[in-house]
């Protein structure tokens, strides 16, 4: 048998990839997350699956569901939000079950900033704007952050930031990046992205927290801050530029 740990993407049921959604169809077992995970996913598994949300179980728990799975034979869809390799704790998954020598395998799946920037039909790399996009997080009560990797870092960078599980820390979030972005720095607050209740907001680090507050955000939301939202004023890119050669066009080159 195998446990496969399939990225669901962010939040549309559709959204998730083939790979992940033939693995679910065909698995006697499926471990979701039900808070994250659509419940339009879960139905395409077998009629006599053995489906269980995990949101209420810990990792104990989970591992003795899928011993028993392995004790039987059957293969395990393990079906987690978004992309299983950022912020998905399966590595504590997976550690357990290489010392059980129990196989697995990883389908990956759209991240949360994805689908945000295509819910926005917006590009996060903009040239001479931002080259970079950091997927990130802020030190909170259940997990602080290895050093080096603070916002008050990694915020000179200027570039394109995605920072999850922050909703409740925005003071921070705004004090620390200001210096670096400035006050009037663009920020879009996405709850539930691609969700069917998805919203985005358009705000500033300055007046980001009066509006979640308004809006009464407390949960699911993503905050992304960076320059290239709203941009209109940036260069083409050299991609298509009739100027610029690479080995697939020659320089000047008219299409006819």
């Amino acid at each position: 048998m195998t446990v496969y740990f399939i990225g669901a993407g962010p939040g549309a049921p559709d959204l998730i990839t083939v790979r992940g959604l033939n693995l679910i169809k065909s698995a006697p077992v499926c471990l979701y997350a039900g808070s994250l995970v659509p419940q339009e996913i879960v139905d395409h598994a077998p009629e006599d699956a053995h489906i269980l949300d995990t949101a209420p179980m810990n990792l104990d728990e989970i591992i003795a569901e899928i011993r028993k799975a392995h004790d039987s034979g059957h293969d395990v869809a393990r079906v987690h939000s978004g992309d299983p390799s950022i912020y998905g704790a399966t590595a504590e998954q997976m550690r357990r079950l290489e010392d059980l020598d129990i196989d697995f395998e990883v389908v990956p799946g759209v991240p949360a900033f994805a689908g945000v920037a295509a819910s926005l039909k917006t590009e996060l790399t903009l040239p001479e704007i931002a080259q970079t996009i950091i997927v990130t997080r802020t030190g909170m009560k259940a997990s602080s952050m290895p050093d080096g990797e603070q916002l008050e870092i990694l915020g000179q960078s200027k570039a394109t930031l995605a920072i999850h599980l922050s909703i409740r820390n925005l003071d921070y979030v705004r004090d620390t990046l200001t210096p670096y972005y400035g006050e009037d720095c663009p920020v879009v607050i996405a709850y539930r992205a691609t969700w069917p209740d998805e919203k985005y907001f358009y705000t500033t680090l300055a007046e980001m927290k009066a509006l979640v507050r308004a809006e009464k955000i407390t949960r699911t939301a993503l905050i992304m801050v960076g320059k290239v939202f709203g941009a209109k004023k940036f260069r083409d890119s050299a991609l298509y530029d009739s100027e610029y050669a690479h080995v697939l066009r020659n320089k000047g080159k008219k299409k006819k």
